[in-house]
């Protein structure tokens, strides 16, 4: 884009994908110190800008490379400068050449870039493929062989982007079986293939190594661990991102005098970063200690600004009295600024606090959890939270985790469950989805004869759901997830890993099962297929906190998803199993 000296205006031209991979980095003063002085969507109707270069940031698909062409046909701008999120293939490219010879403005089109960006980075360790509904595309029982191969390919897409950003070609290692096996393959194969071309973008030592070691890719799918997907969590993030919203690092809330306000709260917001995993209750308590040492910090400059009391007046008071003027008025941004991330976040509490009350979330995130601790929950107790306070869909999540959460099942109580989410009336499809993987899971575990050639055998797809409920947490509510991370970074045989595979793009194939695939790893990069959240994220983050010496993790999904948008994929499937409003309407 050039630097903030060189005074060249520049048109950015983006299309919606692309505005939410700047969204959460670049401000419209950024864009400013860039010499960017108006930006458009790509699909709006735009005027002509005469004497001034347009930069393009866009996916390369055929309705951006059409509208380009007409763009260009137009002369809309004196030369383009085309920079697409990942690599354009063969024929769009060929598409781009002969459109625009045909309407003789090839000459407008300067440059042409692949910039690997196809990826959201909402904050330093912590990424988005944002692509949509991919849990109901990979486990949509009607999806066909070529169907699934694209979404597989999508990810592998995504995935390659941000390793080309790192500079870095990990070791891969991931369960057998269903989505996360097929990607991590097909990922080692795309890797391979690049490895082999001559403009290779992995030069050895990217920014990312701290040494010479290469880190470990772990790739999981969803089914994993199912019930982080759907549980209630009560720590200051992910309630935060559940309850209120929150997308791309921004949010908009009620404000105390009315009207909604909007925050955005990312590593700029030191409150954010250090306070992100603490408990509700716990934010609070912090947020009320900042507000007291903030008073007490104003008081302090009062004091210093305002003279002595009654002291005669003489000329060395006042240089002291200066000397204060002039660190209280430097202390005043800092000030300010302090009051205004605490007003922000008495704002976003107060409006937490109104949701949590009202929907009894606490008691959901703490019975939940028992849930899963104890393998059940007493039956009284059960039904007395699907009748009790909370929206359809935090009754919804209770009854799905119950049914996680259940070592065994019980018809009779299973028949209650549903009955009181109908008297709410609660669509049970996402439910009774559920409750077919529990039962499916529970013939292979005994039968395990099921077909392994069809890539889209579904009860293959969902071979993990219940896998090691019971141990999902332990005490220290350390989840499956960052368990098997563990594990797989400290590199040490262990019967929970030792079936899981591994792949190295860099080694000759005959290579696989050598020491170095094994670790110890200093730095790893975990990929969750189907939809991650802030609640695997804390909980890997506190992972390489924990390590002495500290370690670092990245995490990743598709896409990041609330609750109540991952139990909305639940019922779509529910629905294509042919659960639903019709099996409703035949039980009343």
């Amino acid at each position: 884009m050039g630097t903030a000296n060189e005074e060249v205006y520049k048109i950015l031209i983006y299309d919606k994908y692309c505005q939410n991979i700047l969204s959460p980095l670049i401000h419209v003063k950024d864009l400013r110190k860039h010499g960017v002085t108006l930006y458009f969507l790509i699909d709006k109707d735009r005027k002509p800008v005469h004497g001034v270069p347009a930069v393009y940031f866009i996916q390369p698909n055929q309705a951006n490379i059409q509208r380009i062409i007409a763009d260009t046909s137009r002369s809309l701008y004196d030369s383009f400068h085309l920079n697409f999120s990942s690599s354009i293939p063969r024929p769009l490219l060929e598409d781009l050449a002969s459109g625009t010879l045909n309407s003789d403005s090839i000459q407008r089109i300067s440059k042409v870039h692949d910039q690997y960006l196809e990826f959201v980075t909402l904050e330093d360790s912590l990424f988005s493929l944002a692509q949509k509904s991919s849990y109901v595309q990979l486990n949509d029982p009607s999806a066909g062989d070529r169907e699934i191969e694209e979404i597989v390919e999508r990810i592998v897409t995504g995935l390659f982007c941000v390793l080309a950003t790192l500079a870095v070609v990990p070791i891969i290692r991931c369960p057998r079986g269903g989505p996360a096996e097929m990607v991590a393959s097909a990922l080692d194969q795309r890797l391979r293939d690049h490895l082999l071309s001559k403009n290779n973008l992995f030069t050895e030592g990217g920014s990312f190594v701290s040494s010479f070691q290469r880190p470990i890719l772990c790739i999981f799918d969803r089914n994993f661990e199912l019930s982080v997907g759907i549980q209630h969590d009560f720590r200051y993030r992910p309630l935060v991102h559940d309850i209120l919203g929150l997308r791309l690092n921004r949010l908009s809330v009620q404000g105390e005098k009315g009207g909604m306000k909007s925050y955005e709260l990312d590593s700029s917001d030191p409150f954010w970063v250090a306070n992100g995993s603490l408990e509700f209750p716990a934010v609070a308590v912090e947020i009320e200690t900042q507000l007291n040492k903030y008073k007490k910090d104003v008081e302090e400059v009062n004091k210093r600004t305002g003279g002595t009391d009654g002291a005669e007046f003489d000329g060395t008071d006042l240089m002291g009295n200066t000397k204060h003027l002039m660190n209280a008025v430097n202390s005043l941004p800092e000030l300010t600024e302090r009051k205004q991330v605490i007003d922000k976040h008495t704002n976003i509490a107060t409006v937490l606090l109104g949701e949590i009350k009202e929907r009894s979330l606490d008691s959901y995130a703490k019975k939940e959890n028992d849930m899963l601790v104890r393998g059940g929950i007493d039956r009284n107790e059960l039904l007395g939270v699907l009748r009790g306070k909370g929206s359809k869909i935090d009754k919804l999540r209770f009854a799905i985790m119950y049914l996680i959460s259940s070592e065994t099942i019980n018809q009779a109580e299973v028949e209650s469950v549903e009955a009181a989410l109908r008297e709410c009336e609660v669509d049970t499809s996402a439910f009774q989805y559920v409750k077919k993987l529990k039962s499916l899971n529970a013939s292979m575990a005994t039968a395990n004869s099921v077909s392994r050639n069809n890539i889209v055998d579904w009860a293959e797809k969902i071979y993990a759901v219940t896998a090691g409920v019971k141990n999902l947490l332990s005490t220290d509510r350390q989840l499956a997830l960052t368990r098997t991370v563990e594990l797989l970074m400290e590199g040490k045989p262990n019967p929970e890993i030792d079936s899981y595979l591994a792949f190295d793009p860099r080694a000759p194939r005959s290579s696989s099962g050598s020491s170095h695939l094994r670790g110890p790893f200093k730095e790893a990069i975990v990929f969750m297929i189907g939809g991650g959240n802030y609640v695997d994220y804390g909980s890997l983050q506190e992972l390489a906190q924990r390590q002495l010496p500290v370690k670092h993790v990245v995490y990743g999904a598709t896409e990041i998803l609330t609750g109540v948008e991952f139990v909305e994929q639940l019922t779509l499937l529910g629905h294509k199993m042919g659960f639903g409003s019709t099996a409703v309407a035949s039980t009343h």
